[in-house]
């Protein structure tokens, strides 16, 4: 088996991308069950990671686009 990462050290990306990887060999069917309960382990664990990564980045832009408790932000308008 190859080594793995702590999912802490991850990227949101490089999780997700672990993540569909685990997904599809779960569900090619293959895996013995032990192997199968680890993949789903690890994939809770990704799962998890990726859902805190996303949390952190929407706190990050609600603070980035607060000033003085008032959104800053303007309506988008697209040129279309």
């Amino acid at each position: 088996m190859t080594t793995r990462k702590k999912t802490e050290s991850l990227t949101f990306e490089q999780s997700m991308l672990e993540l569909e990887t685990l997904v599809t060999k779960m569900e090619q069917g293959d895996l013995p069950l032990e192997d199968a309960l680890q993949s789903f382990e690890r994939g809770i664990q990704l799962a998890r990671h990726s859902q805190q990564k996303l949390k952190d980045a929407e706190q990050k832009i609600q603070i980035l686009t607060t000033q003085n408790g008032q959104q800053t932000l303007d309506v988008f308008e697209s040129d279309k």
